[in-house]
């Protein structure tokens, strides 16, 4: 496995500018409003719905001030009778019309949060691998989990609650001013404590966008510690990691500390808002009856109407806070759109999804008239010219520039060629193997494949041209049906059970219930041998006509690797196989065979030439065969 000459990052820490990105509130407003005008009928019936309950909300202390003033001027029992009968009636149509506006709020809420999750799964498939491995899996994993189920809570649970009580304190509001403009002044003047409001709203957004920094930083710490738990302890890493998840826990604390301090200055003030429109009024109205400027009835009902108001605005400043912080969550779901892509074309998640019909006959040059339409390659031709390639390790910082790790490399590969390249470790094959599959994109020079630049493939039309399969693996939850499928789900159980046998997979033709056994936990636990097969199987059912295997037979038993190797250049014949081994029987095998070191590419040519030449690759074969190297 090549091992690229970068600085690791610190125990607690990423390096600069490897962070997924986060949303600018502009851009997290317009998604918000895309998402709202994906269902524009169900928001506005919930609006519409709302508006009426509120209205039916206030005959009640309107229609109760009535009754006092009524019986006040001696009127009767009667009259009394038919004023509460139409406050029974009003109360009953506001809790019907409420209780349904949730519902259609709550289907709002369901249909918006599976959009949020689909949406999210397309655009973390599609965003570049090599972006997902500066970023850290912990990243991307927090965001999909923490931050989607807060966004999905707030539009299951706060939004609608929120939009009911908006438009409840609208009318409340409204109608203490319509009773008598003095006291509905009076009430909206003693409401100023809620610029405690304003004041947590200026704050509130930095601060919880900080605390979901921290907790990604420190999933993705947990996770990392945790995968490498056996290398953590043969090194005797233990105490620096330990120290490392210390200072990480310690960043978390600050960050809750501080959102902590914020709503502690909120809440007090909030109640404190409650209670005193409702005693001004008191106060007020009473001073004015006194003077004959308002009755005693017309009191009553702005008292009521402010002491309902508690109700509405303690449910907005309640969900204040949550909504504060899942405006930050969605930020951060919504940062993904923001990606770019490998050569930094665009959004990787906002690229166009190719169509699958053949391509019309090419043009005199690969690129597209429309700059929106697709790439697609004119051949199977593979192309490396004057590549060179550093990793990133945070230049902005006080460390040095890494130096390149591929330098001016020239390669062309030929359709249905087999390539075996070869070197030492450390020497450049696994990069030219990732910048070959598009995964990266060079620093300087270019790779194509049909002329087109690899990097700037879709990942659909990408797949289908070239796939790197390396001696890391992956065994999906599911059925080993399941696990195939991913690559090819359209293909019948033949196509499936042939491809298995071409990468030697015999074993599973003795499982108990063959395709359909359950795989991992609770089911059959392949071993890593098996789990490769598997990988390579998808392969064969993925039918790219480019196969760059790096290293994807080390976890097999020379004997295994041998086997498969075979039945897989018989698989693949006619197609383009880029070999990245240590084994040197399969540069033997091989059309030609590039060698390289130090980054550069210092011979190519066939294994007969090579060795003829008592250069490099000569020296590599003959200590393989344990012969020494010609003097």
């Amino acid at each position: 496995m090549t091992v690229a000459p970068t600085r690791p990052p610190a125990d607690d820490e990423l390096p600069d500018g490897a962070a997924l990105p986060v949303a600018d509130p502009a851009t997290t407003r317009r998604a918000a409003l895309r998402l709202i005008r994906r269902d524009g009928r169900a928001f506005a019936l919930m609006l519409a719905l709302n508006a009426l309950a509120a209205g039916a909300g206030l005959a009640g202390p309107w229609l109760l001030g009535r009754i006092v003033d009524t019986v006040r001027d001696g009127g009767g029992v009667r009259a009394v009778d038919r004023l509460a009968l139409v406050i029974l009636v009003c109360a009953v149509a506001q809790l019907l019309l409420a209780r349904y506006a949730r519902f259609v709020g709550y289907r709002f809420g369901e249909r918006t949060v599976a959009r949020v999750r689909e949406q999210y799964v397309d655009r973390a498939l599609a965003l570049p691998a090599a972006t997902v491995e500066r970023a850290g899996t912990g990243d991307l994993t927090a965001r999909g989990t923490s931050d989607v189920t807060a966004v999905a809570e707030t539009l299951r649970d706060a939004a609608p609650e929120v939009c009911v009580a908006v438009v409840q304190a609208l009318f409340l509001l409204g109608a203490v001013v319509v009773l008598d403009p003095l006291l509905g002044g009076c009430g909206l003047g003693l409401l100023c404590g809620l610029v405690a409001v304003r004041w947590y709203l200026r704050r509130a957004h930095t601060a919880y966008l900080a605390e979901g920094a921290a907790t990604s930083a420190l999933a993705e710490l947990l996770s990392a510690t945790a995968a490498g738990a056996r290398t953590v302890e043969a090194l005797g890493l233990g105490e620096r990691r330990r120290a490392a998840c210390e200072r990480a826990i310690e960043r978390c604390r600050r960050t809750r500390t501080r959102t902590l301090f914020l709503r502690s200055v909120l809440l007090p003030a909030v109640d404190a808002s409650y209670v005193l429109p409702v005693a001004g009024v008191l106060l007020a109205g009473g001073a004015l009856r006194g003077h004959g400027a308002v009755s005693l009835g017309v009191v009553v009902s702005a008292a009521l109407y402010l002491r309902q108001l508690s109700e509405p605005l303690e449910t907005i400043l309640f969900r204040v806070e949550q909504l504060q912080s899942s405006g930050a969550a969605f930020a951060r779901v919504e940062g993904l759109g923001g990606v770019r892509r490998a050569d930094g074309t665009g959004p990787a998640a906002l690229l166009p999804r190719p169509s699958r019909e053949p391509s019309p006959a090419p043009a005199a040059t690969a690129a597209p008239a429309d700059p929106l339409a697709p790439l697609s390659p004119v051949d199977d031709r593979i192309d490396v010219t004057s590549v060179r390639y550093a990793y990133a390790t945070g230049d902005d910082g006080p460390h040095p520039a890494p130096r390149d790790v591929l330098c001016g490399v020239d390669l062309t590969v030929r359709p249905g060629e087999r390539l075996a390249v070869v070197g030492p470790s450390g020497a450049g094959k696994s990069t030219l193997g990732r910048l070959l599959a598009g995964i990266d994109a060079p620093r300087s020079g270019s790779v194509t494949v049909g002329r087109v630049p690899v990097a700037a493939l879709g990942p659909e039309v990408l797949r289908r041209q070239v796939v790197l399969v390396t001696q890391e693996h992956h065994v999906f939850l599911g059925t080993v049906r399941d696990n195939l499928l991913l690559a090819a789900p359209g293909a019948g159980d033949a196509a499936l059970r042939a491809a298995l046998a071409a990468v030697g997979a015999d074993w599973a033709e003795e499982l108990p219930e063959g395709l359909d056994t359950e795989l991992g936990a609770g089911g059959h636990r392949p071993d890593g041998a098996q789990s490769q097969q598997l990988a390579l199987a998808r392969v064969v059912l993925a039918d790219p006509h480019t196969v760059i295997l790096d290293e994807a037979t080390a976890l097999l038993d020379p004997r295994t690797a041998r086997h498969t190797e075979r039945a897989l250049a018989a698989v693949l014949k006619g197609r383009t196989v880029i070999a990245i081994a240590h084994r040197l029987h399969t540069a033997h095998d091989a059309d030609r065979v590039a060698v390289m070191e130090a980054g550069r590419l210092t011979e190519l040519g066939t294994h007969d030439e090579l060795v003829a030449a008592s250069g490099a690759y000569a020296a590599l074969w003959h200590s393989w065969h344990g012969r020494g190297t010609p003097g």
